[in-house]
Protein backbone atom coordinates (compact mmCIF):
# COMPACT_ATOMS: atom_id res chain seq x y z
CA UNK A 1 0.00 0.00 0.00
CA UNK A 2 1.29 3.49 -1.10
CA UNK A 3 0.11 6.57 1.22
CA UNK A 4 -1.72 7.99 -2.05
CA UNK A 5 -4.07 3.97 -1.11
CA UNK A 6 -4.06 4.49 2.29
CA UNK A 7 -5.83 7.71 1.44
CA UNK A 8 -8.41 6.46 -0.14
CA UNK A 9 -9.06 3.41 1.85
CA UNK A 10 -9.08 5.81 4.90
CA UNK A 11 -11.45 8.25 3.20
CA UNK A 12 -13.59 4.95 2.41
CA UNK A 13 -13.44 3.69 5.44
CA UNK A 14 -14.51 7.36 7.02
CA UNK A 15 -17.57 6.81 5.01
CA UNK A 16 -19.04 3.47 6.17
CA UNK A 17 -18.78 5.33 9.81
CA UNK A 18 -17.83 1.80 11.12
CA UNK A 19 -15.12 1.95 13.92
CA UNK A 20 -13.81 -1.51 12.98
CA UNK A 21 -13.45 -0.43 9.67
CA UNK A 22 -11.34 2.33 10.86
CA UNK A 23 -9.07 1.03 13.45
CA UNK A 24 -7.21 -1.00 11.51
CA UNK A 25 -5.45 2.10 9.88
CA UNK A 26 -5.05 4.03 13.03
CA UNK A 27 -1.30 3.77 14.80
CA UNK A 28 -1.77 2.70 18.60
CA UNK A 29 -0.17 6.41 19.78
CA UNK A 30 -2.32 8.33 17.28
CA UNK A 31 -3.17 11.69 17.74
CA UNK A 32 -6.29 13.35 16.37
CA UNK A 33 -7.36 17.45 16.50
CA UNK A 34 -10.76 18.04 15.28
CA UNK A 35 -11.48 21.33 14.05
CA UNK A 36 -13.20 22.39 17.32
CA UNK A 37 -9.66 22.09 18.91
CA UNK A 38 -10.24 18.38 21.00
CA UNK A 39 -7.82 16.59 20.70
CA UNK A 40 -7.88 12.50 21.34
CA UNK A 41 -4.84 10.89 22.02
CA UNK A 42 -4.37 7.20 21.99
CA UNK A 43 -6.24 4.84 19.57
CA UNK A 44 -8.86 4.34 22.64
CA UNK A 45 -9.61 8.16 22.74
CA UNK A 46 -9.61 8.43 18.80
CA UNK A 47 -12.04 5.56 18.43
CA UNK A 48 -14.44 7.35 21.19
CA UNK A 49 -14.16 10.58 19.50
CA UNK A 50 -15.05 8.75 15.95
CA UNK A 51 -18.04 7.10 17.32
CA UNK A 52 -19.27 10.12 18.69
CA UNK A 53 -19.13 11.79 16.00
CA UNK A 54 -20.76 8.93 13.84
CA UNK A 55 -24.01 8.67 16.52
CA UNK A 56 -24.08 12.76 16.00
CA UNK A 57 -23.34 13.32 12.37
CA UNK A 58 -25.98 10.85 10.31
CA UNK A 59 -24.97 10.11 6.39
CA UNK A 60 -22.06 11.92 6.58
CA UNK A 61 -19.41 12.49 3.88
CA UNK A 62 -16.16 13.43 4.52
CA UNK A 63 -14.17 14.49 1.03
CA UNK A 64 -10.10 15.32 1.67
CA UNK A 65 -9.73 17.46 -1.36
CA UNK A 66 -6.28 19.23 -2.71
CA UNK A 67 -3.69 16.70 -1.18
CA UNK A 68 -0.41 18.20 -1.52
CA UNK A 69 2.18 15.86 -0.07
CA UNK A 70 5.11 17.64 2.11
CA UNK A 71 7.41 14.52 2.18
CA UNK A 72 6.69 10.66 1.05
CA UNK A 73 9.57 8.50 2.37
CA UNK A 74 9.65 4.67 3.39
CA UNK A 75 8.75 5.23 6.67
CA UNK A 76 6.60 8.21 6.71
CA UNK A 77 5.00 10.64 4.88
CA UNK A 78 3.19 14.33 5.51
CA UNK A 79 -0.26 15.23 3.53
CA UNK A 80 -1.92 18.50 3.85
CA UNK A 81 -5.33 19.01 2.37
CA UNK A 82 -8.47 20.79 2.74
CA UNK A 83 -11.25 18.48 3.95
CA UNK A 84 -14.94 19.51 3.53
CA UNK A 85 -17.96 17.41 5.11
CA UNK A 86 -21.77 17.27 5.43
CA UNK A 87 -24.38 15.61 7.28
CA UNK A 88 -27.08 15.39 9.35
CA UNK A 89 -27.43 16.67 13.05
CA UNK A 90 -30.71 16.33 15.08
CA UNK A 91 -32.52 16.55 12.01
CA UNK A 92 -31.04 19.34 10.25
CA UNK A 93 -28.73 19.20 7.08
CA UNK A 94 -25.36 21.03 8.24
CA UNK A 95 -21.58 21.03 6.66
CA UNK A 96 -17.87 22.36 7.52
CA UNK A 97 -14.81 22.56 5.43
CA UNK A 98 -11.17 23.36 7.12
CA UNK A 99 -7.60 22.73 6.25
CA UNK A 100 -5.86 19.17 7.42
CA UNK A 101 -2.29 17.63 7.93
CA UNK A 102 -2.10 13.65 8.04
CA UNK A 103 1.28 12.60 9.00
CA UNK A 104 1.58 8.42 8.01
CA UNK A 105 4.27 6.58 9.55
CA UNK A 106 5.02 2.81 7.94
CA UNK A 107 3.90 -0.18 10.16
CA UNK A 108 5.72 -3.75 8.50
CA UNK A 109 4.00 -3.24 4.88
CA UNK A 110 0.87 -1.05 6.06
CA UNK A 111 0.47 2.95 6.15
CA UNK A 112 -1.29 3.97 9.52
CA UNK A 113 -2.21 7.58 10.79
CA UNK A 114 -0.30 8.98 13.24
CA UNK A 115 -1.28 12.22 13.66
CA UNK A 116 -4.80 13.93 12.01
CA UNK A 117 -4.80 17.90 12.47
CA UNK A 118 -7.76 19.51 11.24
CA UNK A 119 -8.49 23.01 11.03
CA UNK A 120 -10.12 26.08 10.05
CA UNK A 121 -9.31 27.11 6.56
CA UNK A 122 -6.64 29.62 5.72
CA UNK A 123 -7.69 33.53 5.16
Amino acid sequence: MTPDDFISRYQAALASQDWSNIEPLVAEDACVTFSNGTVHEGRTAVKAAFTRNFSLIKNERYEIQNPRWIRRGDSMAVLLFDFAWRGIINGQGTAGAGRGTHVLVRDRSEWKLLVEHLGPKAS
